[in-house]
């Protein structure tokens, strides 16, 4: 059985076991396609999309998005793209070479296998024990420290992306977006050090509240995220704000590809030498607690106990322990909170999602679906009601001289 949405009200799912008599189940129920010769596989996907699209549709006071890796992995140009944690895992030991890269596993003593023996390839953890064992293992038998720091530049190296002309990450803003402007802004958190977000936003012509001044040098302060645009109009009559379209607020969790620490101060600047960034070991929660992630972690909760709130993850592992613990609390003291994980796939022996797979099946405000983050953006609905064209844009091509 292939699970494409879980929910206590709804679910889609198919068994394709018999090829030649493909089983569609909706909401528990094996569905009669009579005589009709439609793909079943298509009739259960486009079910699952306009199920969770008539839930999107709603306008909800507090829209907040989450995304991981997922979000970037496959995507970039000339070549350069996202990459998910078993790929940076083989490009660290075709790094290093695998001969040293091998004595490093064997220094920290990492032994971790699937059940055929085979390695998991969880760069995150050898970070987590690489990192202590520093000051414990002689240079001699392996410089550990020199190959710490060399998974960490060839992580920043790798995203360093550019976003494609065919971007997922443009039409999602560009919808997700549309909403009264009398609603609290739409807020996106992310894991991600890249700037695919900040780069589709340039190309659709978005402001971004990111924490950041508009002065330059660009520097942090928690409380430019309490100040809005508004456009305030010299011949107004009526004494009220006007709330511009295309604004939202960016969070950063883990910290930026752009992001510099200069003195005392927070800055944002081209192809920073030391980016501030939480590298993936298992100490992340710890390293939470430093500014600027402590602002943004606190952001990330203080919005997931406001009334009417519907958080949408994209490309998240639930890997996370201190994103995790914040969103499990959120679900058990926020009785307005409502969550919906959109996941390349639904694998219920999967232990990070598991407990939300389980959770969604006894509760209504949890939706697990099955979906790419690419057709999430193309899937998720375009409310035409509160449409945001842009002014039109007069072009002149000036021919040369």
């Amino acid at each position: 059985m292939k699970h494409l949405l879980f929910n206590n009200n709804s679910s889609v799912a198919y068994d394709d076991s018999d090829v030649d008599d493909i089983k569609v189940f909706i909401d528990g129920k094996l569905h009669d396609f009579k005589e009709s010769k439609d793909n079943r596989i298509d009739y259960a996907t486009a079910t699952k999309r306009n199920k969770y699209a008539q839930t999107l549709n709603n306008q909800f006071e507090n829209l907040i998005l989450l995304t991981g890796a997922g979000s970037s992995i496959g995507w970039g140009t000339a070549g350069k793209v996202g990459k998910s944690m078993a790929d940076l895992w083989d490009d660290t030991e075709t790094l290093l070479t695998k001969v040293v890269f091998d004595k490093l596993l064997s220094a920290i003593k990492y032994e971790e296998t699937w059940n055929d023996g085979t390695i998991i390839k969880n760069l995150e953890k050898v970070l987590s024990m690489a990192t202590p064992a520093i000051p414990y293992v002689t240079k001699a038998e392996i410089d550990i420290e020199d190959c710490v720091n060399k998974i960490k530049d060839f992580i920043k190296n790798a995203c360093q992306l550019d976003l494609p002309s065919n971007s997922p990450h443009v039409l999602l803003l560009n919808k997700i977006t549309k909403r009264k402007v009398t609603l609290p802004r739409f807020k996106l958190f992310t894991l991600n050090y890249d700037l695919m977000f900040e780069q589709a936003a340039c190309e659709s012509n978005f402001v971004i509240v990111d924490g950041f001044s508009f002065s330059h040098p660009r520097t942090f302060s928690g409380r430019n995220y309490d100040y809005d645009i508004v456009s305030r109009n010299q011949s107004r009559v009526k004494e009220e704000d006007n709330f511009i379209q295309k604004v939202f607020h960016l969070y950063k969790l883990h910290g930026s590809v752009n992001w510099e620490k200069i003195d005392d101060k927070i800055i944002q600047k081209g192809n920073p030498i030391n980016p501030l960034m939480i590298y993936p070991h298992q100490s992340k929660y710890e390293s939470s607690y430093e500014q600027p992630y402590f602002e943004m972690m606190s952001r990330f909760q203080t919005n997931l106990r406001k009334e009417n709130v519907f958080l949408i993850t994209v490309g998240f592992s639930f890997g996370d322990k201190h994103i995790v613990t914040a969103i499990i609390e959120a679900l058990e003291q926020n009785p307005s909170f409502q969550l919906m994980i959109i996941n390349r796939g639904i694998d219920e022996t999967n232990e990070n999602l598991k407990p939300f797979i389980d959770a969604a099946k006894k509760y209504s405000n949890i939706s697990i679906v099955s979906e790419t983050f690419e057709d999430f953006a193309k899937s998720y609905p375009d409310l035409k009601s509160y449409n945001q064209d842009d002014t039109r844009q007069i072009v002149i091509n000036i021919p040369n001289s």
